[in-house]
């Protein structure tokens, strides 16, 4: 028997609990089979700059095993399963958005979700319509998101100190990379990429 042959694993059983996770480095210390993630047998989302996305399937209220190729049926489409795990993930996680210290904001859901904020456009598109500006957006650690406007360059650069502290604290680092959602164009952008 195949590995998605088994119960646990048929893609009727799973597909409601499927979700993205935001990475840069391949390891995860919260996911059953987080400390050895390979390109070799993990399927993997290209995404923003240096950051790609795994799928994972939610196996109790704090559990998470990450999907590796053989869990997949051969004809399975992983761009069809990206986009119903972030169908999962609007359904499934309340996102609420707070004040930080510095003047900026922060996304807050579960604690294993936050940098999967960045896969749901329609967030980031009424956040930027709200503010009436493009966002530079940091993604220190799986659970912390940060943005500012990007006319506010103050506090963009306490947000960069902010958010690089945070990203040495975390066990699960995301990136110290900046990002910008363009409020016209609507889209993700590596910020170093992006005519500022």
């Amino acid at each position: 028997m195949k590995k998605y042959e088994e119960e646990k694993y048929r893609m009727e059983n799973i597909e409601d609990k499927i979700y993205p996770w935001v990475k840069e480095e391949l390891r995860d210390s919260h996911a059953l089979n987080g400390k050895n993630i390979s390109e070799r047998d993990t399927p993997l989302i290209s995404f923003v700059g240096d950051l790609t996305v795994l799928l994972v399937i939610q196996r109790g209220e704090d559990a998470y095993e990450i999907i590796k190729d053989n869990m997949l049926p051969p004809d399975c489409d992983i761009e069809r399963l990206y986009y119903k795990a972030c169908e999962n993930l609007a359904r499934d996680v309340e996102f609420i958005f707070g004040h930080t210290w510095y003047g900026g904001y922060a996304v807050l859901a579960d604690g294993h979700h936050e940098a999967s904020s960045l896969c749901l456009r329609h967030i980031w598109d009424v956040c930027a319509q709200k503010l009436d500006d493009d966002l530079v957006i940091m993604a220190p650690s799986k659970d912390m998101v940060l943005f500012v406007p990007a006319k506010e360059e103050e506090k963009l650069e306490r947000m960069v100190e902010f958010g690089k502290e945070a990203y040495d604290r975390s066990d699960d680092k995301v990136s110290r990379n900046l990002m910008i959602f363009t409020k016209e164009g609507k889209e993700l952008l590596a910020y170093d990429k992006v005519q500022h």
